[in-house]
């Protein structure tokens, strides 16, 4: 049976945003975080990844980045790598806090497609989103090392350069971006707006 571990990256400033916790927001009566826990509800294991910092929240296991130079979603996978390297899983699903329709057959069709990459990043009508993607673990599980060592790639975009990935594209099934996040506040209305929208 395959085992998938998922990751929310939820550390992220939003300094576009005023500094807010992005994962709080309201988006059609929902948190960001609780439409991202639904979405990978079928993971063995969920866990949180909080940045340099952390937040109350009950359910999934916050994982802190590593010491050192390194930030952002890269550094938040790392993180998690080490997390779960006495158990390690045959597959991390990433996920971005702000992407709140994130479709729900990601996972099942990224698994289809991992045979022929070690990574299957999302994307939509060419444009690649690396902060949601589903990694093969032993193709990373180097990553935790060279984040120590100041020789990793800085961002989940050259990860994925380094070990190989396809592009699972939605622009032929979806009318909308289901990867579509919040940077800025005008965003932020737009996702909202899309929320209401919807039944």
């Amino acid at each position: 049976m395959t085992r998938v571990a998922a990751v929310i990256l939820a550390g992220g400033r939003a300094e576009r945003l005023g500094g807010i916790n992005k994962a709080l927001l309201d988006i059609g009566g929902r948190r960001l975080v609780d439409r991202a826990l639904e979405a990978v509800s079928g993971c063995e294991s969920v866990l949180l990844s909080v940045g340099r910092g952390d937040f109350d929240l009950a359910g999934p296991v916050h994982v802190a980045d590593l010491p050192g130079d390194y930030s952002g979603p890269l550094a938040g996978v790392a993180a998690v790598v080490a997390h779960l390297a006495d158990n390690p899983p045959d597959f991390l699903l990433s996920l971005a806090v702000d992407t709140p329709f994130f479709p729900a057959d990601f996972l099942a069709r990224a698994l289809h497609l991992s045979t022929q990459a070690p990574c299957v990043l999302s994307a939509y009508a060419g444009q690649p989103y690396p902060t949601n993607a589903l990694w093969r673990f032993r193709a990373i599980d180097w990553l935790p090392g060279e984040v120590a060592t100041g020789q990793a790639p800085h961002s989940l975009k050259r990860l994925a350069e380094r070990i190989g990935s396809i592009p699972l594209d939605y622009a032929d099934r979806l009318t909308e971006d289901p990867f579509a996040n919040a940077n800025t506040p005008q965003e932020l209305e737009i996702l909202r707006l899309r929320a209401s929208r919807q039944p």
